[in-house]
């Protein structure tokens, strides 16, 4: 039985390369492909595939709150995060919102592989250099940023981190400006800081960006 996968990355050339590797797997097919969070969001429930392999960073809101809404729409939704990103505070953002893996993109294609198999069979899925720094991150004596923000502030924060204003949050993320403004409010006070500069470093010292 052919298991059907959608790919979300922003760049089409990536995209290609990862559908190559995919389709020559026994048993794997790619039927949808797409570059923004907001097109995987629509195109899921259009093709209900398998299994999602995404990349987190993407235009308009992120990976972190396109896996938020699958999953809350499809509570069933595999989901396989392969990005750039080898900071341990983006995977446990993602698997606090839904994902069910997520591998590194400097990972060999075998491991992607594998960990395709694994969510597609409901099993957890980590690269080993992502598995290091989550542990890494549990001997921190300073709660992390990801620790302490659920994925929907924490996807408030990333845009903050992109320059982006009340205004435009609330449009990206269809929210009100009152309520980014209090989600706003909530991140400086759990994360003990009183301006957005003061917040801006601290995501910069926990290697967190935009």
């Amino acid at each position: 039985m052919t298991q059907r996968i959608m790919l979300v990355d922003d760049h089409a050339v990536v995209r290609e390369g990862y559908r190559a590797l995919l389709d020559r797997q026994p048993g794997l097919a790619v039927v949808a492909e797409a570059g923004e969070g907001a097109e995987a969001y629509r195109l899921f429930k259009q093709a209900q595939p398998d299994l999602v392999v995404m990349d987190l960073s993407l235009p308009g809101f992120g990976g972190v709150e396109a896996i938020r809404r699958i999953r809350q729409w499809d509570g069933a939704a595999r989901i396989l995060v392969f990005t750039m990103h080898q900071n341990a505070a983006f995977a446990v953002q993602a698997i606090r919102a839904g994902a069910l893996g997520y591998v590194t993109k400097s990972s060999p294609p075998e491991v992607l592989i594998g960990a395709v198999r694994d969510v597609l069979a409901g099993r957890m899925a980590l690269s080993p250099d992502i598995d290091h720094e989550l542990a890494l991150s549990r001997l921190k004596e300073t709660p992390s940023v990801a620790e302490v923000l659920s994925p929907r502030e924490f996807e408030v924060l990333r845009l903050l981190l992109a320059d982006k204003g009340t205004d435009d949050i609330a449009e990206t993320l269809n929210l009100s400006p009152k309520t980014v403004a209090n989600i706003r409010s909530q991140i400086r006070a759990k994360l003990g800081v009183q301006s957005d500069i003061a917040l801006t470093l601290l995501a910069l010292r926990q290697g967190i960006s935009a």
